[in-house]
């Protein structure tokens, strides 16, 4: 009888712990966001890191201007060392991103990178009075821009060539 008794105490205690595990899991399922919308973004001040840019590059620094307040700063970074490189990602209205790339850099392996594999067109747009070429394909597309001072400006991201052409109409130079 000892046998049955230890049996039926192994049951016992498993059925108990299932049940302890199935509360557990409900509580858990109560206190735990059930949330299906995109985490809302946070906006980045880029103002200090734009004016330190504006004071140190080889070139004039870009940065948008008058863009409704639907547009999200992101990300920003300058590194002085690494060909004057400069980075402004926006988050745009409909949740695409768009980013800002200059740099003096090798043109070629720059908008490489900046584009992430995107490849040149012939199709060139006139905006805010200067010719930008479209680049297609990889996971962005691309606005580029060749500056007079040697740098390239890259307008890309996962946004439409309508958004593109709105960042790179936005940019200001200085």
């Amino acid at each position: 009888m000892a046998g049955v008794k230890g049996k039926q105490k192994t049951a016992r205690d498993m059925i108990l712990s299932l049940g302890v595990i199935m509360i557990a899991a409900g509580v858990i399922y109560l206190f735990v966001p059930h949330d299906d919308r995109a985490p809302d973004v946070k906006k980045v001040d880029y103002r200090i890191e734009l004016l330190t840019a504006r004071r140190a590059a080889s070139y004039p620094v870009a940065a948008p201007e008058g863009l409704p307040d639907t547009w999200k700063a992101t990300s920003v970074r300058f590194k002085g060392d690494d060909f004057d490189a400069w980075h402004l990602g926006f988050h745009a209205p409909d949740g695409e991103y768009v980013t800002i790339e200059q740099s003096t850099q090798k043109r070629s392996q720059f908008i490489d990178q900046a584009s992430q594999g995107s490849t040149e067109t012939k199709v060139t747009e006139q905006i805010g009075g200067r010719t930008w070429t479209r680049y297609t394909g990889g996971r962005y597309d691309a606005l580029v821009l060749q500056d007079a001072e040697g740098s390239t400006t890259v307008v890309a991201g996962t946004g439409s060539f309508e958004q593109l052409t709105t960042m790179a109409g936005a940019l200001k130079l200085a």
